[in-house]
């Protein structure tokens, strides 16, 4: 399910990457490969809450990455992750 998740967030970040600067871009592909490797790490480590918090830490890296570059693009317009209530996000 996670792998499918990433899948798809790769997907739609491939379709909105036309939209982004390329300084953005760099940004959040920084983001996106610190938290592949935050996720491989998690990968290799028994099942339990060291685990699943690891796995935490690489869905919020990720999701802070997108952050950043969205602010960096924004046109003025609130996309979803803007709204503060992304998964990683209290609302």
């Amino acid at each position: 399910m996670r792998k499918m998740i990433i899948a798809l967030t790769a997907a739609s970040a491939l379709s909105l990457g036309a939209c982004q600067s390329p300084a953005a871009d760099k940004v959040e592909d920084q983001a996106e490969a610190q938290a592949e490797a935050i996720d491989d790490q998690a990968d290799a480590m028994p099942e339990g809450a060291a685990k699943e918090a690891m796995e935490d830490k690489a869905d919020k890296v990720e999701e802070m990455g997108e952050e950043k570059a969205n602010a960096m693009d924004d046109n003025g317009e609130i996309a979803p992750s803007e709204t503060g209530v992304g998964d990683t996000q209290t609302k």
